[in-house]
């Protein structure tokens, strides 16, 4: 992974992160080694005697030395009250405290919580009269301990790994199961215009963004996370993270009774909820007049079913309170029904059914979501693998990192355009059962290869109109998170 980096982003990094990631090479094999599980632990600091990994093939203590020597590690760190908590167990810090807690008159068989308290407590004053630092060395704290080392520039590892998965929800691990995996993943060319970062600078504000989720999520008030909000970034992918970013704060503002905060973050937020949240907040503010003049302007806009849904019920609550005319309500299809009664033990009903309805001359699949989704990812295999800022990262991903995101289409309309194109002069046959053979077993997001055979693809190419695929492709792009699933289990082709 720091290869990955060092190679594809190193303009990217300054000069000083870039000559110590690349001197990460030149470390001997049991030091890489060892570093690489600290990198990939929890936290920071971790205490020698506790680094117990005999396959390095040499002694921790020589490779601990090693990068000790090479600035990788700091072999005295200062600690505070809390980090000696969490590195030591409650039978070793009881004798180190015990005249402590007796000068404060606290019993020395306090519970580890209590008793990080009472000395917290019993700390103060000393702090305020700066006779007691609150960060120590670990000789400071304890007269003898073992080792406890920290990694050095923690903050440049978690850099590399956002430039290399694009996020910091994935750890370490997850490169290791995806690199160990045994999926097939489609070739993306990685060049410097298909990069999600441009400049070093949109590093710096994805890790701003990312602390301001981090502050809302430790409870920091919405108001005091507004104000380190980063500004609007011409950088579309940053662009929906900032989106998603205000969505949550202006939710956290609302909860904490910050109304006229959370209205301002939500119309500020592209996000595809926001809309809709901002709506019922200016309901239960009594906004009504201005609630209906922004859900008026949106009724003709390209909606999901759910957006749809929510936004008439909110249009018919705001007809009621503004004097309005009702939104006709839209007429639902008839329903054909029959009934099939089966006996208690036969398995699944869908295959019951099928088998039950299936005939030489009209032959019925189950499918549920499968079909749809593997017609739409071989027909726009290639638009959906088109190497755009923010979509792909590295050679490991299923599908574009921005597939359920409101742009993935607006960003490919263009290559979506000529798919389109396809279904409507009938190359799309052809395309389809040519990339089926040609990229059989390749992980796409939305082809299902098990469910997938010849028979089944000729009968739906040769069953289902033009028409009506291209209607249940554009509805899948209109919302691909709530749009992907929902479809009949069985299928019916007449021939």
């Amino acid at each position: 992974m720091v290869a990955w980096v060092t190679n594809h982003h190193a303009d990217l990094l300054l000069r000083p992160e870039y000559i110590y990631l690349r001197d990460f090479f030149e470390l001997s094999r049991p030091a890489r080694a060892l570093l690489t599980r600290m990198v990939m632990r929890a936290g920071d600091l971790f205490r020698a005697d506790k680094l117990n990994y005999p396959e390095l093939g040499r002694p921790v203590a020589d490779a601990l030395e090693e990068l000790r020597a090479a600035d990788w590690l700091d072999t005295a760190p200062l600690l505070t009250l809390d980090e000696l908590f969490r590195l030591f167990t409650l039978a070793e810090l009881r004798p180190a405290f015990a005249s402590v807690l007796a000068q404060s008159g606290h019993p020395k068989t306090l519970p580890k919580a209590r008793m990080r308290e009472a000395l917290q407590d019993a700390l103060k004053e000393a702090l305020k009269e700066g006779t007691f630092a609150e960060a120590r060395t670990l000789t400071d704290w304890f007269e003898r301990a073992e080792a406890v080392v920290r990694v050095n520039r923690m903050d440049l590892f978690d850099r590399v790994r956002l430039m290399f998965f694009g996020n910091l929800r994935q750890s370490w691990s997850d490169f290791v199961l995806v690199e160990l995996g045994h999926h097939r993943y489609e070739p993306v060319a990685f060049t410097p215009e298909a990069r999600a970062f441009s400049r070093r600078s949109e590093v710096d504000t994805y890790l701003a963004m990312h602390r301001c989720r981090e502050l809302l999520d430790a409870g920091i008030p919405a108001a005091d996370v507004w104000t380190e909000v980063p500004q609007p970034s011409d950088n579309p992918w940053l662009t929906s993270r900032r989106d998603r970013l205000l969505l949550e704060l202006g939710r956290q503002a609302e909860r904490q009774g910050e109304r006229e905060l959370a209205l301002q973050a939500l119309a500020a937020s592209g996000h595809r909820e926001a809309g809709l949240k901002q709506l019922r907040l200016m309901e239960r503010m009594k906004r009504f007049e201005q609630a209906w003049c922004i859900a008026a302007s949106w009724q003709n806009q390209a909606l999901s079913d759910a957006e749809a849904q929510g936004l008439a019920r909110i249009v018919k609550r705001l007809a009621a309170k503004t004097g309005q005319p009702a939104p006709l309500a839209p007429q639902n299809p008839d329903i054909h029904e029959f009934t099939l009664t089966l006996p208690p033990t036969v398995g699944s009903v869908e295959r019951v059914i099928r088998d039950h309805l299936s005939t030489p001359e009209a032959p019925v699949f189950y499918v549920e979501n499968t079909l749809i989704n593997s017609l739409f990812g071989l027909l726009c295999w290639h638009a959906i693998f088109k190497p755009i800022p923010g979509a792909f990262f590295h050679p490991f991903h299923s599908g574009p990192a921005d597939l359920v995101r409101e742009d993935f289409l607006s960003r490919r309309q263009a290559a979506f355009d000529q798919c389109f194109a396809a279904l409507r002069d009938g190359r799309y046959r052809q395309q389809i059962l040519d990339v089926y053979a040609a990229k059989q077993g390749i992980t796409n997001p939305f082809v299902i290869w098990p469910a997938l055979s010849e028979e089944l693809l000729n009968l739906a190419l040769d069953c289902i109109p033009t028409e009506d695929l291209q209607i249940l492709f554009e509805r899948l792009l209109l919302n691909i998170r709530e749009h992907r699933s929902g479809f009949p289990d069985l299928v019916r082709f007449y021939p």
